[in-house]
Order: structure tokens, then C-alpha cells, then sequence
């Protein structure tokens, strides 16, 4: 047993995870691989060929790696727990007129919980990913913070991770940016690692046509949500749709709709089958609740607090004042944001530090 702990590392064989054994072996720790087999996307129906973390080739330049460091390499198929959970969920969001978080989901519900499971029965006293953030301890709580290059910065996506699975992970890439990350590649001769192409899409929607995935999903979707109204905000009929599960908030592309003006959607009302339109300036919103909160930081907030608050992946964040609620956070922005959708996750920051999350919830009617 090495002096630094056994480790369980999540291997995609992509060029991240691959450059977090190699850091592993050489920082002294006992690593083990284990690649999971969370989708198989020919039985969704789709006509692309599969790609990214779950494919053949994928699961093969994982255990290749592992054999040539010389440390054991294991397959975990989790299909069936990802299935029932993940896809169940992003199905039944779209459903529900939200718009849903399945990255989110599955590192909090899926990932983290199978890698410490695994890791208890092979002993090992940490697990690690290749994402890009960093963790610390401090004040007797485990904090994340924005990975150093901000063009690659993950950490959004792991706000849900509870204190005790934090306090087992390791991030081997939080001092690294993505160009250190390929030349150390090259170094290492793994030019192939360094000019692999990544898959920035949904890995069960790799086509990136979540339309489609629903209408395969769903026996008869299509047809049962067909031909709903679009409305102004007063409530006036401006044609026809296709279904309200197949539009987002702030969509203004694939409407097939003219009056003149763009529009973009500005509520989702499934009850009713109808999709509220508007101009961009209406999308601008200034509050919101959020709710499913979990916190990372700090064990409470206090009554109110100023944050920056991301209300998706690629968004810079806004300042706003956070104030908690019993289980859920009122937020109020500093100045207005556009397109605010349920069921998203807000992210909310302080300087550098992930101080937690939650989702997102459906705000009352604009409807008048």
C-alpha cells in the first residue's frame, strides 16, 4: 500500500481523466481505474454512431492506459441505475415544460455515488475525476472552487455534491489549464490523447436532437401534445405548435412563426398545452426561487447575502442578493438576467469558492 492512500479514478479515456492517472502514479498514489458504462445509445433508437465516454473505443483507450501504468483497470456497467434515474428524469422534465440538468444529476445521484461504493468494497480511501475544479479544507467543511482555467471550469456542474462525498475526492487537474493538460499529453507520448476531440453534448443525446430522443422515449408524444396554442402574453393566439415539450425558454430559432418581430418563448404552461411568446426584453426577469438547495461552503447562509449566481453552464454570473427560506433561495438579481429557466440549476459563487445550488422553480404564470 502506498504512503498516499489507494485511489479509485473515473477514466472516460479521454485526455483528462487519462492525465489524472498519470499524475496519480507519479505523485505515489495506488490507483485503480474503473471505467462506467453509464448508455448504450443504440437502444434509444438514434441513427448516430455512438461516441464519447460509454463507446468501444472509449472503454478500450482506458484500459490501455491503465495496462501500460500498470495498475488494474475495471468496467462498471451501470446502465439500468443511470437509465431509471437520469433519462427518467430528462423525459420527465421536458414533460413538466422544464428544462432539465442531467450532468448535474448524474454526477450527484449516479457518479459519485457509484465510485464510493466501488471504492469501499476495493478499499480505497479516495476517489478522483479529471474535472477541472479545485477542493480544499476549511473550517472543518471540503470547498470547491473554480478550476484555474476558466475556459474549462467544471465545478458548476458539482454543486450537488454532499460534504461526505467531497471529503473522498481528489481533483488531480485543479492546478493544471487545459494546454498544460495537452502538453503533458504530448511529453508523455499520448499525441493521440492531445488531439482526441471531445463531446461537449448530452452523452445519451449525442446526435444533440433531444426532440427526437423524446419522441423515441415516448410512445405517441408527438401526437398528444400536437398542434397546442402559441400566446402573446395577454393570452392572444398566435398559431399553432408542435408540442410544448420541444421548445425552451428564450428559443427564438424553429418557432416558424412571424408577426413582424422575433420572438422568443417566454413560459412553458404544460397544463394547457400552450407556449407564451414575447420580445427579447421580455425574457429579462430580475427574481426567482430556487429550490432542492445544497450547500458547500458553508453549513447555512445568513439572512442575506451577495453572490454571484450562474443560471446555466456557459453563463458569467450575475451579482444578486441570495437570501434563504426555510429549503429554498430567494434570489434577487442586481440587474436583470434573460431567459431564467425552471428547472436549470443556479450556481452561486463567492469570489472564487462554489458555495452551493439548486434548481431552478417554476415562477407564477406571465400570463395576464
Amino acid at each position: 500500500m502506498s504512503r498516499k492512500g489507494k485511489v479509485l479514478l473515473a477514466m472516460s479515456g479521454g485526455i483528462d481523466s487519462s492525465i489524472a492517472a498519470l499524475l496519480l502514479h507519479e505523485q505515489g498514489y495506488d490507483v485503480v481505474g474503473i471505467t462506467m458504462k453509464t448508455w448504450d445509445y443504440a437502444s434509444s433508437g438514434g441513427s448516430s454512431k455512438e461516441t464519447g465516454c460509454c463507446s468501444l473505443d472509449s472503454i478500450n483507450d482506458a484500459r490501455m492506459l491503465a495496462v501500460n501504468l500498470g495498475f488494474p483497470h475495471f468496467i462498471l456497467d451501470i446502465r439500468k441505475e443511470f437509465g431509471d434515474f437520469i433519462i427518467d428524469n430528462f423525459v420527465d422534465e421536458y414533460i413538466a415544460g422544464r428544462t432539465p440538468n442531467p450532468c448535474v444529476l448524474c454526477n450527484t445521484h449516479i457518479k459519485w455515488g457509484a465510485l464510493l461504493k466501488r471504492a469501499d468494497m476495493l478499499e480505497c480511501d479516495f476517489i478522483a475525476t479529471g474535472h477541472y475544479a479545485r477542493i480544499r479544507e476549511e473550517n472543518d467543511r471540503f470547498v470547491v472552487s473554480r478550476g484555474l482555467d476558466t475556459n474549462k471550469d467544471q465545478s458548476y456542474v458539482l454543486w450537488g455534491l454532499p460534504q461526505e462525498s467531497l471529503k473522498r475526492t481528489l481533483f488531480p487537474l485543479q492546478n493544471f489549464r487545459k494546454s498544460e493538460i495537452k502538453q503533458m499529453a504530448i511529453d508523455n507520448g499520448y499525441v493521440d490523447l492531445a488531439t482526441k476531440s471531445e463531446s461537449y453534448e448530452i452523452c445519451f443525446v449525442p446526435d444533440n436532437d433531444y426532440r427526437g430522443f423524446l419522441k423515441r422515449k415516448v410512445d405517441g408524444l408527438e401526437e398528444k401534445v400536437a398542434g397546442g396554442n402559441f400566446v402573446d402574453r395577454s393570452g392572444r393566439i398566435l398559431g399553432k405548435h408542435k408540442g410544448y415539450p420541444f421548445y425552451t425558454i428564450g428559443q427564438r430559432k424553429g418557432l416558424v412563426i412571424a408577426i413582424g418581430e422575433p420572438l422568443h418563448v417566454l413560459e412553458i404552461i404544460p397544463e394547457t398545452n400552450t407556449v407564451v411568446l414575447g420580445s427579447k426584453d421580455e425574457l429579462e426577469q430580475q427574481q426567482m426561487t430556487v429550490g432542492k438547495i445544497n450547500l458547500i461552503k458553508y453549513a447555512s447562509l445568513p439572512d442575506s447575502i451577495e453572490l454571484l449566481t450562474k443560471i446555466r453552464y456557459k453563463d458569467p454570473g450575475s451579482m444578486s442578493t441570495v437570501s434563504q427560506k426555510n429549503d429554498k433561495l430567494n434570489v434577487l438579481f442586481h440587474n436583470t438576467v434573460s431567459a431564467i429557466a425552471p428547472g436549470q440549476s443556479a450556481v452561486f459563487y463567492e469570489d472564487e469558492d462554489l458555495i452551493g445550488g439548486g434548481f431552478i422553480e417554476r415562477q407564477t404564470s406571465i400570463l395576464i
